[in-house]
């Protein structure tokens, strides 16, 4: 669909354009991820005051299916042949390698040859990589599960960020991951301001971008017999205005550099220096995006002395300058207006 479209049809109160989703709810999903996405959509909707959005729960068979909560879900209608959707996403949460059958990898391969964009929640994306349905998209999947699902797919382009929007392939790590993903669906579709409108309904004070990554234990990453490069990251983290220099890195953590240097290399492929300006990066990606701090400011709590160093380390790690980031963010908000009540009565 094309966004110009949705936008003029959002600000003439006489059309609509809905996009279908359908939301394939597999045994032991998420609850939290699957009513996340769903009510980021219904709250469109009604702050919108139109039917951006309709959706449906689908479930492989006829009968109710069971979260990992315990609780269930009615299922509008199975998974089928018969029904048109925009989008469908994959419900995933717990053992979901029991929940695989060759009938739905053969469905899902079904609806990619239709143009249908296809996603996942949580440990859906195990499904799309199974169907065959990944190569060549960067995905996500919750930490728990990146290393089994790197082991059987070493090919995966999988990262450990948030959510992964790779043209039509959305896949997000679970949790409230989904609010997060679909903020960005809406704001792509409809601009920023509903978008932020919708957080705020939420109570969620910070959105969280595509280039945020997971906050993976290290123990999850590397076990727990790494303790020196454990603190290393942690002492890190603590020091983002004023970074630690390699030498003084190694002498806090009581190892000599080259050790230090040899244990990000084996453990997190990198060296402490690009580890850290990454931790930095993205701090400062996170102050440009959700604070009016100007960018020299910015540049500095993030610990670089120069802004033009800042604005090549930023554009060397995210495609463009932050200034230029910034604007496309500003230029969203510009020239769109919906229909929406301030106090809302009820949510």
């Amino acid at each position: 669909m094309n966004p110009n479209r949705k936008l003029d049809a959002l600000n003439s109160k006489d059309s609509t354009i809905t996009t279908h989703f359908g939301f394939l709810a597999l045994p032991g999903f998420s609850l939290i991820a699957y009513a996340a996405a769903i009510d980021t959509l219904r709250l469109a909707n009604r702050i919108a005051g139109q039917e951006l959005y309709s959706w449906e729960t689908l479930t492989p068979r006829d009968e109710l299916v069971r979260s990992s909560s315990g609780l269930e879900v009615k299922p509008d209608r199975i998974a089928e042949n018969t029904h048109t959707y925009d989008t469908v996403f994959i419900c995933g949460g717990v053992r979901i390698t029991d929940t695989w059958t060759d009938a739905l990898g053969k469905w899902l391969q079904m609806l990619d040859r239709k143009g249908t964009s296809l996603g996942s929640l949580c440990t859906g994306t195990y499904i799309l990589a199974r169907a065959g349905l990944l190569k060549g998209y960067r995905c996500t999947i919750h930490w728990e599960n990146i290393a089994s699902l790197r082991e059987e797919y070493p090919s995966l382009n999988l990262t450990d960020d948030i959510y992964e929007i790779d043209r039509n392939r959305y896949t997000c790590a679970g949790g409230t991951t989904p609010i997060d993903m679909m903020h960005h669906l809406v704001a792509l579709e409809y601009g920023h301001s509903l978008a932020a409108a919708i957080t705020e309904e939420f109570l969620v004070d910070h959105v969280r971008s595509m280039t945020d990554r997971q906050r993976i234990p290290l123990r999850q990453q590397i076990g727990t017999s790494q303790p020196k490069l454990t603190e290393a990251v942690m002492l890190m983290e603590a020091n983002i205005e004023d970074p630690l220099t390699p030498d003084e890195l190694s002498s806090l953590v009581k190892i000599s550099r080259r050790q230090l240097e040899r244990l990000f290399r084996a453990y997190l492929d990198c060296t402490p220096t690009q580890y850290y300006l990454g931790l930095r990066l993205r701090n400062a990606r996170r102050l440009l995006l959700q604070t009016e701090k100007t960018i020299i400011d910015i540049s500095l709590v993030c610990g670089f002395s120069s802004a033009p160093h800042f604005s090549k380390c930023y554009r060397d790690l995210f495609g463009l300058p932050p200034r230029d980031e910034r604007r496309l963010l500003l230029n969203q908000d510009k020239g769109f207006d919906f229909p929406f009540e301030t106090g809302i009565k009820d949510s």
